[in-house]
């Protein structure tokens, strides 16, 4: 009896300490969870990744919706975000209603469908903000250079095609000037492509507006590699030496917190910010939301009609300590600045974890542009030889309509402006914002169009733009008749069928499904012909020739590219 007294007497005990331990994991089980990295609550929030462009080949209603707002509804695609592990626990700093942005183990993009084929009696407008970010193609050479082919999200074809310099007719009066032009499509039989080219007028360095420059530089551990601090130091170096000594620098730095290495000097002081900027070492987390805020506060006490004030982040685009963890928490943050005139340039270094997609969604909301620096020589060029464009704005909230004429054009297809799409019906609507236009720059914008009947007038093409700080747009009106289109694409200029080779190119890597029977060596026999001198299309030309073989290999071998 004694032996079943004591038995009982035991299992009461234990019992009571499995009744303990249930009730532990009800209080705690979620924080225990997270200490090892799956939380349940994590894992749910998961977006899954989009690998690969969906699209129909046959005609589809166009998408409408306001850009650079990603939450818009209707029939407006977006793509979901990539799949990242969970982070183990959160900063003290974060608030409970904020999650941060995943740790990278991969290089991440955000995928837009290509725009379809649209019946213009069904829809004749079709409405951008124009783009003069270049980051899409410094990343595909890279990738290229690297032996690879680039990531079919990674393509935005506004970028690989306005990263050249078209020799458009300077603006005789104004802020720029269109230069409109069409021949029969070498893609496609029975199509022709029209060309859309806007030239900014240039600034001599002499009449630049006081600048103001917050360098904002991300010192963690993830910037150790030699492509991004120490080419990120070499860029800041370069910028500097093309600034007007009236200018000031500032430097603030972000890893585990926020720091201000520099008030706002002056740029004929090169030894002190160069010593600055030399002193910069890598190492901790990546509180860029919280680096950006401090930016910002800076950048906005010089804020003013008569000047520039730019922040520039330089950054693999990282993120996971500090109060602002999202893109959207970031973009909340900094919008008050950006309405007092603060103007943003993101710069992307390095592969391997980088935020292409958070990079892009920045530049956009800031007013800015976004550049990917994958050598000295792009530091060069973006820093340098186009440091105008860079800094100053000459047009802003620039929007782009283009009107097709039913009785001349059965359809049509605008080449790449996926995420820079705006609804027909905001195209006057002034609160709309749009992209803006530096000093020098040029914009080009290319459309497949099926002509039909017997019409005189192809297009007519509307441009709206406010000047810098402006409330109310101004819009210019032009038009492309049908006797103006060459009758063969040899009459065309250099810039039509360069361009044409470049957009192309990315259409057919990037999957699009208008592009599946069109040829790279149509492109690049395009490119060859069209080179005009110019170093960076024979750079082009190089690349396309590598990638032609290995395109031909993945084809071949059945691996998607």
């Amino acid at each position: 009896m004694k032996r079943f007294a004591g038995l009982s007497k035991l299992a009461f005990i234990t019992l009571g300490v499995l009744a303990v331990l249930v009730a532990s994991l009800s209080l705690f089980g979620n924080n225990i969870r997270k200490l090892f990295g799956a939380s349940a609550e994590a894992l749910g929030s998961a977006q899954v990744a989009h690998s690969g462009t969906p699209g129909n080949p046959h005609l589809q209603r166009k998408s409408l919706k306001t850009f650079g707002d990603n939450s818009e509804g209707g029939d407006s695609y977006a793509a979901p975000a990539p799949v990242a592990p969970a982070m183990a626990s959160a900063p003290p700093t974060t608030r409970r209603d904020e999650r941060a942005e995943p740790v990278s183990t991969g290089n991440t993009h955000a995928a837009e469908r290509p725009n379809p084929f649209t019946l213009t009696r069904e829809d004749r407008f079709s409405t951008f903000a124009v783009d003069v970010d270049t980051a899409s193609y410094a990343l595909f050479r890279r990738q290229v250079s690297e032996g690879g082919l680039p990531a079919r999200d990674s393509i935005r074809v506004e970028e690989w095609v306005n990263y050249f310099r078209y020799r458009y007719p300077a603006p005789e009066e104004g802020d720029f000037r269109v230069d409109l032009e069409g021949a029969p499509s070498p893609f496609t039989p029975g199509r022709h492509l029209l060309k859309v080219g806007l030239q900014g007028r240039n600034i001599a360095k002499s009449q630049r507006k006081p600048t103001h420059l917050v360098f904002l530089v991300d010192t963690s551990g993830s910037m150790s590699q030699p492509d991004k601090l120490p080419l990120a130091q070499t860029a800041m170096k370069l910028m500097v030496d093309g600034l007007n000594e009236a200018d000031t620098v500032a430097l603030v730095t972000y890893a585990g917190s926020v720091r201000d290495v520099l008030p706002p000097t002056p740029a004929s002081e090169r030894g002190t910010l160069f010593a600055a900027i030399d002193s910069l070492t890598s190492g901790g987390g990546t509180a860029m939301g919280d680096g950006l805020e401090t930016a910002y506060r800076h950048a906005a006490k010089k804020a003013g009609p008569q000047s520039v004030s730019r922040v520039v982040v330089l950054t693999d685009g990282d993120t996971n300590l500090g109060r602002n963890l999202t893109a959207d928490a970031m973009l909340a943050s900094i919008q008050g600045y950006v309405q007092e005139g603060v103007t943003l340039s993101t710069i992307g270094l390095g592969m391997g974890n980088y935020r292409d997609d958070l990079m892009e969604r920045l530049a956009n909301k800031g007013n800015g542009n976004c550049f990917y620096i994958d050598s000295e020589r792009e530091a060069r060029r973006v820093f340098q030889e186009r440091l105008a464009g860079t800094l100053e704005v000459i047009a802003q909230d620039v929007k782009v309509q283009v009107e097709f004429d039913p009785a001349t054009v059965r359809g049509y297809r605008l080449l790449g402006y996926e995420n820079r799409a705006i609804a027909d019906r905001d195209f006057r609507n002034d609160k709309v914002d749009a992209g803006e236009i530096g000093a020098g720059h040029t914009v080009t914008a290319l459309y497949e169009v099926e002509l039909a009947g017997e019409g005189a007038n192809v297009a007519t093409v509307r441009v709206r733009a406010k000047r810098p700080g402006g409330v109310e747009a101004a819009e210019q009106r032009f038009s492309l008749e049908r006797a103006g289109l060459h009758g063969s694409l040899r009459e065309a200029s250099a810039n039509l069928r360069f361009a044409a080779a470049v957009a192309g190119t990315a259409d057919i890597l990037r999957g699009a499904p208008q592009a599946g029977d069109w040829s790279l060596a149509t492109a690049e026999a395009l490119a060859e012909g069209a080179v005009d001198g110019m170093s960076d299309r024979a750079e082009f030309l190089e690349l396309l020739q590598k990638v032609r073989v290995r395109h031909a290999r993945a084809v071949a071998s059945g691996v998607p590219d």
